[in-house]
């Protein structure tokens, strides 16, 4: 069991630009509806790459924001919970402990974890930081989401229970490092492509390199597009 805060936000003018996000969250205080999208009162400007049934619930680790407090100083978006845009803010789970298809319940739902978090350039305006985007995918220090496999309503405070492990060698670290580390291991690109509880999109990500030999193009999304 961990502790939790829940945040949730609205799509506002992003800082420094002219597009939309969601990722300013604000924490909750009352009792919400978790559907199988998000949460209730939470949104997502851009529909195509956030959001949705895999995609349904944010979760960062609040143990990171230490580690990030004493590399960039004390920047406003590191004060409290929700400076990466996420749902749910915790301690004690990380993604050196956490694996894909791992079952948590929250309140009256149920989660399952789905994928880990690909930053986008939107970090470098929430946090003033050029390559903040960069920075997340180079430590590994990303979060995860969680698809909703049983909707219900949870409450801040409440306690995320492990309540199964379907592919306990499958940590969230070991995702990132095949991805981002170690990038053309066929061994693990077939591994990962036939990961069943791994959301669709990411696999997809190990059968293309599988089958053209290269890595993805990562500029637009870390940098925007120039």
């Amino acid at each position: 069991m961990t502790a939790i805060a829940l945040l949730t936000g609205r799509a506002c003018t992003l800082a420094g630009s002219d597009a939309l996000s969601g990722i300013a969250k604000t924490p909750a205080t009352l009792p919400i509806a978790l559907g199988t999208e998000s949460l209730a009162g939470d949104e997502q400007a851009d529909r195509r790459v956030h959001g949705g049934a895999e995609k349904a619930v944010h979760h960062y680790p609040f143990d990171h924001y230490p580690i990030w407090l004493s590399e960039l100083g004390n920047l406003e978006a590191l004060r409290a919970p929700g400076g990466f845009g996420e749902n749910i803010s915790a301690s004690g789970l990380t993604e050196k402990t956490v694996a894909v298809g791992d079952i948590f319940r929250l309140g009256t739902a149920l989660l399952q974890v789905s994928q880990g978090r690909q930053p986008c350039w939107k970090l470098n305006h929430r946090f003033g930081v050029k390559d903040m985007a960069r920075q997340v995918q180079t430590t590994g220090r990303t979060g995860w989401y969680y698809r909703v496999l049983e909707p219900g309503i949870v409450n801040a405070g409440d306690g995320l229970e492990l309540v199964d492990r379907l592919q306990p060698s499958w940590t969230l670290h070991r995702l990132w490092h095949a991805l981002y580390v170690d990038r053309m291991n066929r061994d693990e690109l077939g591994a990962m492509a036939a990961l069943d509880v791994l959301a669709e999109g990411w696999r997809k990500y190990a059968v293309r390199r599988l089958e053209s030999g290269r890595v993805e193009d990562w500029r637009n999304r870390l940098d925007g597009k120039t």
